[in-house]
């Protein structure tokens, strides 16, 4: 099956994804952002879902100069730092049981 519009895809078999290993600059930056908007009172999970969601960089504070750490990462990487992070809490929490 093909999807109109999309060229060479298809659509029964699972691409393969190729990312880096752990970016430590993402993760810098995202706990950077974290603690700037933390200390400025906003909610950092929403205001960093907003930007990784919109690119808007508004959604970060300027404090502790976070907004131009992150910006200086793209969302893609950022993206893929996200889910690492997240999934290896699963790995984790299954390797000891």
């Amino acid at each position: 099956m093909k999807v109109k519009g999309v060229a060479d895809v298809n659509m029964d078999e699972t691409m393969r994804f190729q990312a880096k290993s752990e970016n430590e600059e993402a993760r810098r930056a995202f706990q950077l952002a974290y603690r700037a908007l933390a200390e400025k009172g906003y909610n950092p999970i929403y205001q960093l879902a907003g930007y990784l969601i919109s690119g808007d960089p508004a959604y970060i504070t300027s404090h502790l100069d976070a907004r131009n750490t992150i910006r200086r990462i793209e969302r893609d990487e950022l993206i893929e730092e996200l889910v690492r992070a997240y999934a290896e809490q699963f790995r984790d929490a299954n390797s000891r049981h």
